[in-house]
């Protein structure tokens, strides 16, 4: 997958987050980019439990260690950039509304399957944690 695609994807999935919202909400543009933040979040988030988990090694999730600012700042400036400082993501907007209905439909579908395996998944990865006992491996 190019680039091109894959940033054609990330628009479409604030895209979505923003209709669902609804555009003639104010600060609908807002709310789906702290979505799209929260839900990029969560999959790091998921993906660091799955570490432990399998290393069995306990990691501190402070915002100040760098395995939890990194990331962040870096889910932050990519969201800033695409969403805040450009105007590009409404120029997606109107070609995303241009698609057929169908076509948008299974896109949409797409989209919420992303979202339901994302928080699957999260939960998923903490139940796992759950189960070790983190005491012998201190």
């Amino acid at each position: 997958m190019n680039v091109e695609k894959l940033t054609k994807a990330y628009y479409y999935f604030f895209y979505k987050l923003y209709k669902w919202i609804g555009e003639e909400n104010g600060w609908a543009d807002w709310k789906a980019g702290i979505a799209v933040m929260a839900f990029e979040i969560w999959l790091l988030l998921s993906i660091g439990s799955y570490f432990s988990f399998f290393t069995k090694k306990a990691t501190e999730l402070s915002f100040t260690t760098p395995i939890v600012l990194i990331p962040f700042l870096c889910i932050f400036i990519i969201n800033y950039l695409m969403f805040i400082h450009t105007n590009i993501w409404k120029e997606y907007v109107k070609e995303f509304d241009l698609l057929p209905k169908r076509k948008n439909n299974i896109g949409g579908a797409i989209v919420f399957a992303v979202f339901l395996f994302i928080i699957g998944n999260l939960i998923f990865s903490f139940y796992l944690m759950s189960q070790v006992d983190w005491a012998q491996y201190r």
